[in-house]
């Protein structure tokens, strides 16, 4: 007789390799060409609802890694909330319009109004970002994301340009959109104004220098300090911008600030007492007496002469002067810093900027620096200055300067004449802050980091000098300058362009939108400007709260979560936070999660001059999209996360044990039918009944980690359950029942009931993260209720009544079984065995353990995979033998016993049966129903 056609071998179609990249396309066309997205959404339609917005990504190149660790992190929540029975509606999008794409095409067509009309190149705008997002779109769905990728959100359709139009004029009518020459970051190659999250900083080397500026009426000075004499002395400024002295109107002092008249060398210099010795020893001049010692405001309104210009500027006083570097005066050019146009500014100041938007000076300007670039300016005004006495200090310093995110380039603080979002009118800065303090922010740290932000900046420069963007569609006022603030005027407007896009604003004659008797709010006048500028895109995509969440039937505001990386803290968290304050007064989220950047294994930011970028769709050709989400969801995302080749193969290895797991379970499943032949909980054998327990508690805790985005602790729960609960204990044990004894006994059936609600929860807690491959399983597994594993929800899984007891008995069990696979690690190093099969263990126990070991004692060979296992009081343990642990000695010897063929036991009774010479009794008795009895394992 053939025994081994006796065994009940695990049968199963579900393959051992993976092969993803070979098998996820499939799955994914299925789901394409059934609607998966489409068929969810029905099937929900009647439960609470989750939105997750997504953050338009941009309409240009291929998606890097860091997209797609954005875009997995979001599948990944969006999925766990499917699992907890909720309708999840994702509508992906696309930020379409602003500068990469203009200079992608401005490469073939050329700048517009140049060889090409702003018409047509508009157009060929639009045609590019066509093309880029149906390749994004391509890659997105390839990584298994669930979305409405039929009908996603756009920046560029109609409908959205017109709705932002609308945003825009909202705040404009309310009070909240202003114009003025307020200086902004402005970049040359660009030819534009840049909003905050469009700068970034890097290092950069400045000439640094010490200009004197001459008191103009000294006697003026000595009845201000109360001098004896007369002095002709000298305000001493620092700057790393000589090009901007040119554009100097005053020197500002710190009010309550010590300042020192002090006689060095030939020269008496006015400093901040704090930073006299450190300045003096710049200058070579030792410090010879100090004169007068006076508060800033002692100099309030001093006129000084300007270093090499025909005129004087005053001594002003701001809060913004700081004893951290330099002289304690500053150099104020109210055109050229934030800081200095807002102390100007109080003082009624000129914002004149001799700077063109070219990055050079005006040609007007005196002494050979007309026409002069800002590095020639640099060079240049120290210089004049020596030439004039007045340069007491000069050198370079390396430091860290504002750069175009895009060109690398240094930036340069210009006032031009730009609309703003007003960060006080209507107390704006104060409301974002309480929307922030309102709004749930993961990590907690965020709160702090865009709360600093809001603190800090300066007013929302909105327009831009370029030619791809929904234009700032404002008519200003000819005579003073406001716009007009008619909401009739603007939904005008959001009409035309809804019907024709944006050509229709820069196209129509003013008269299609203004009323026939169209006048200032200001000053009453009745001639208006038409503005040609675009808005900023971050202002484009801070409004798809009102244009998406609002106006798509699905979805609603305030979404649930918004999800991007760090830096969108002054991104698109911040100008989304900003514009619904403004306009709708309170946050467009309920909660904020934030995720760091891609490094590689190093810890070394991905660089292409590097060498160690890594493309997704490398690694999805390679490993398949399922590994990458493992690496997603294997990593904390808080912080840096790290990518390898050496990272991905561990990855591998891990992802392998899961998916073994698995085809374990659907290959000793294969017969069971869960209608007719599962088992209560009370028919369960204890094992089985410890690990359903165990099964149910595991089950909540990764409910509660999905449902905190802790997705590295639902990763190490499932790997860990798999290879040590599972693999290294109960599946283990577990083989000798399932091969051995017969098809339909309790034994049998008892481990598969348990098997297949292990299976039915392991495909619910790896569908977020492993996505084809837990469709893969849900596909083999018989008797599913739903056509996809996405339709699945967490199974009930009824703990045992006596769970903590079983947890209890199963820890110290599994403590015994450690110890006796220890004390067979020397045999079988010694080849006086093969498996723990080829072994009879020993166990000397204390009376605790004996009654607790007495009741399993017929069966704990099978829990210890050995041949036999007696157990003997304490008091009989061999000398010199050590506890393996308090209560315990163990004794593990190679058996003699005959090797049963079909079970590999080796047992006494090994062809003691004459029908039967090569098996053991219990094989004998297992051939037949109803077989062995078991109780425990």
């Amino acid at each position: 007789m053939d025994y081994k056609q006796t065994l009940h071998l695990p049968r199963t179609d579900f393959p051992m390799q993976g092969k993803l990249p070979e098998r996820e396309p499939a799955i994914l066309a299925h789901w394409q060409e059934h609607d998966l997205y489409g068929a969810l959404q029905k099937a929900r339609a009647e439960c609470p609802v989750f939105i997750l917005h997504d953050g338009p990504p941009y309409a240009n190149g291929k998606i890097h890694i860091g997209h797609a660790v954005n875009k997995v992190l979001k599948d990944i929540i969006n999925k766990s909330k499917l699992s907890e029975g909720y309708r999840v509606p994702y509508v992906p999008g696309w930020d379409c319009h602003g500068l990469p794409i203009e200079i992608q095409v401005e490469k073939e067509l050329g700048r517009p109004g140049e060889r090409v009309s702003a018409q047509a190149f508009r157009n060929a705008c639009r045609t590019y970002a066509e093309g880029q997002i149906i390749a994004q779109r391509q890659d997105f769905e390839r990584l298994g994301l669930l979305g409405d990728w039929d009908k996603p959100y756009l920046t560029m359709h109609f409908q959205a340009e017109a709705s932002i139009l609308r945003e825009l004029g909202r705040l404009t009518v309310n009070g909240q959109v202003v114009r003025g020459a307020k200086p902004v970051h402005w970049c040359v190659d660009c030819g534009s104004a840049l909003a905050e999250a469009e700068v970034e900083y890097q290092d950069r080397t400045s000439p640094s220098m010490d200009v004197a500026f001459a008191v103009a009426n000294p006697a003026d000075l000595r009845q201000r300090l109360g001098l004896t004499t007369t002095v002709t002395a000298e305000v001493v400024i620092w700057t790393t911008t000589p090009w901007t002295l040119p554009a100097n109107q005053a020197v500002a002092l710190h009010p309550e600030y010590t300042y020192r008249l002090l006689r060095a060398g030939h020269r008496h210099l006015i400093l901040a007492a704090a930073l006299a010795e450190t300045a003096l020893a710049r200058y070579g001049h030792p410090e010879e007496a100090i004169l007068a010692e006076f508060p800033g405001a002692a100099l309030e309104g001093l006129l000084l002469q300007h270093p090499f210009l025909e005129r004087q500027v005053p001594v002003i006083l701001g809060q913004h002067v700081t004893l951290e570097t330099g002289t304690g005066c500053v150099h104020t050019a109210p055109a050229h810093g934030v800081d200095d146009y807002e102390a100007a500014r109080h003082y009624r100041l000129p914002v004149d900027s001799p700077l063109l938007g070219s990055g050079r000076l005006k040609d007007d300007l005196p002494l050979g620096l007309g026409g002069l670039t800002v590095r020639e300016a640099d060079e240049r005004v120290p210089a004049l200055l020596r030439e004039r006495g007045v340069l007491l200090h000069v050198e370079k310093i390396r430091h860290s300067y504002p750069h175009c995110w895009r060109h690398k380039t240094p930036l340069l603080f210009r006032a031009t004449p730009q609309w703003f979002i007003s960060m006080s009118n209507h107390h704006l800065r104060q409301r974002a802050t309480e929307a922030i303090d309102a709004t749930r922010w993961i990590p907690e740290w965020g709160k702090e980091r865009i709360a600093g932000m809001i603190a800090q900046r300066p007013d929302w420069c909105i327009s831009r000098q370029r030619a791809w963007g929904v234009p700032v569609a404002l008519f200003s006022c000819a005579q003073c300058g406001e716009p007009l603030r008619d909401a009739d005027t603007f939904e005008r407007i959001a009409q035309a362009v809804e019907a024709g896009g944006v050509d229709a604003w820069f196209n129509q004659p003013d008269q299609d939108f203004l009323p026939a008797n169209a006048r200032c709010g200001a000053c009453g006048h009745g001639h208006f400007h038409k503005v040609t500028d675009i808005l900023d895109v971050w202002f484009d995509s801070g409004c798809t709260h009102a244009f998406v969440l609002e106006q798509r039937p699905e979805l609603h505001s305030p979404a649930d979560l918004y999800l991007e990386g760090s830096d969108q803290h002054r991104g698109w968290f911040q100008s989304s936070l900003l514009e619904s304050v403004a306009s709708r007064g309170r946050a467009p989220y309920k909660a904020v999660l934030t995720h760091g950047f891609t490094v590689d294994g190093e810890g070394r930011k991905m660089s292409k001059s590097i060498g160690n970028v890594i493309a997704p769709q490398t690694i999805i050709d390679r490993h398949g999209a399922d590994l990458l989400r493992l690496w997603v969801a294997s990593e904390d995302y808080r912080g840096e996360i790290p990518i390898s080749e050496a990272i991905l193969k561990q990855l591998g290895d891990g992802y392998r044990r899961i998916r073994n797991t698995a085809r374990y379970m659907l290959g000793n499943t294969n017969d069971f039918n869960p209608a007719s032949d599962a088992l209560s909980t009370a028919e369960l054998l204890e094992m089985d009944r410890w690990m359903l327990a165990r099964t149910a508690l595991l089950q909540e805790e990764i409910r509660a980690d999905y449902a905190e985005y802790q997705f590295l602790r639902v990763q190490q729960r499932l790997h860990h359950f798999c290879s040590v609960e599972l693999g290294g204990l109960y599946l283990d044990v577990l083989k000798d029942r399932l091969y051995t004894t017969p098809q339909a006994s309790r034994a049998r059936r008892s481990a598969q009931t348990v098997l297949r609600q292990m299976l039915e929860a392991m495909v619910v807690w790896m569908a977020p993260i492993l996505s084809f491959t837990a469709e893969e399983i849900w596909t083999e597994m018989g008797g599913r209720t739903a056509p996809s594993v996405f339709f699945a929800q967490y199974p009930e899984i009824a703990p045992p009544a006596d769970s903590d007891a079983l947890m209890t008995h199963w820890g110290r069990l599994g403590q015994l079984r450690d110890a006796v696979n220890a004390a067979l690690e020397p045999l079988r190093q010694e080849k006086r065995i093969g498996s723990g099969l080829d072994a009879r263990i020993t166990l000397y126990a204390d009376n605790d353990w004996q009654n607790f070991l007495a009741p399993r004692a017929e069966e704990l060979r099978f829990l210890l995979l050995s041949s036999d296992c007696i157990l003997r009081p304490y008091a009989e343990r061999p000398e010199g033998c050590d506890e393996a642990f308090p209560g315990i000695v163990i004794q593990a010897a190679s058996s003699d016993a005959r090797k049963c063929v079909r079970c590999w036991h080796r047992r006494p009774d090994v062809g003691v049966h004459p029908a039967h010479p090569e098996i053991c009794g219990r094989c004998v008795k297992n051939l037949t129903l109803p077989g062995e009895t078991r109780e425990c394992c």
